[in-house]
């Protein structure tokens, strides 16, 4: 009898958590992108008189919205401010849209953001000032939309960031010398914009950095010959620059794990291991490696 008394006070405790609603606040917030973005010609709609745990996309825990996940849905026109006010969110992938305007500045108050994929849209503008106060993220993902401006040094305070996507936009001013503090970093794209100055030597001490792409850019000055030993360094593209000198040393001697190595003069593009592990991605026209996050 304790027994059963016992597990209906858990049940009676526990019940409400499982089974609470979403606060006003977020649903509004869902409305608003519902809205701003034609949400009744998505390719998975919304039905807004079920429950918005049933919605698709939606990931609620406890009552609170964690993941918001509309990849490649059809969904057009601009980000609400209201964005900001999903304060449990840890995931943002609206990749692969047709979503144009500004990144809302609104969407810095997203503090346990772990995912943020914005890319393959029409975005313009620039990256928030502050989106480094998403120090939570491990993945940022912009490419191929039309933002511009220089690249906010807030990046830098992104200590989890492994994945850092931003290829083909139109950036530019030099790459923050912050940017040498991503210590967790993996992964950097930066190809195709008009970033200009020479490359921090601070980026040698990204030492989980597998793979860095600068191609297509209006970088200069001598290239930091640390990078090329960088210790877990296997994709290097930095093609169409106006770099003074590549010399590479440390790739002729051998002190590199780089798998492919891509700059401006044939002679210098080395096949030192096998390929087996690289591919060119066909929405990023980059060379991806088996370590590349595929998570959708």
């Amino acid at each position: 009898m304790k027994q059963a008394f016992f597990v209906l006070i858990v049940f009676m405790l526990s019940g409400p958590l499982v089974r609470a609603n979403v606060s006003s606040q977020e649903k509004k917030v869902l409305i608003d992108l519902y809205t701003s973005t034609k949400g009744a010609q998505w390719k998975v709609t919304w039905d807004l008189n079920t429950p918005v745990s049933k919605w698709y996309g939606v990931r609620v825990e406890n009552g609170k919205i964690v993941s918001l996940n509309l990849f490649n849905n059809n969904l057009q026109g601009i980000l609400p401010t209201s964005l900001g006010n999903l304060p449990f969110l840890e995931e943002l992938n609206l990749a692969f849209n047709t979503l144009h305007g500004q990144i809302p500045e609104t969407i810095t108050k997203l503090r346990k953001l772990k995912v943020l994929r914005l890319g393959k849209n029409k975005l313009e503008g620039e990256i928030p000032e502050d989106i480094g106060n998403l120090d939570r993220l491990a993945i940022m993902d912009m490419f191929d939309n039309g933002l511009s401006g220089n690249l906010p040094a807030s990046i830098g305070k992104m200590k989890d960031l492994k994945m850092l996507y931003l290829s083909y936009n139109s950036f530019s001013g030099k790459i923050p010398m912050e940017l040498g503090n991503l210590e967790s970093l993996e992964r950097l794209e930066l190809a195709d914009n008009e970033i200009e100055g020479e490359v921090p030597n601070g980026m040698a001490e990204l030492l989980n950095l597998k793979a860095m792409t600068l191609a297509e850019n209006n970088l200069s000055g001598s290239f930091p010959e640390l990078i090329f030993s960088m210790p877990k360094l296997q994709l290097l593209q930095m093609q169409n620059n106006n770099f003074e000198d590549v010399t590479a040393t440390g790739i002729r001697q051998g002190h590199t794990q780089l798998a492919l190595l891509d700059i401006d003069e044939e002679a210098d593009r080395y096949k030192i291991n096998d390929f087996k592990d690289l591919f060119i991605h066909s929405a990023t026209g980059t060379a991806d490696t088996k370590f590349e996050d595929d998570s959708n």
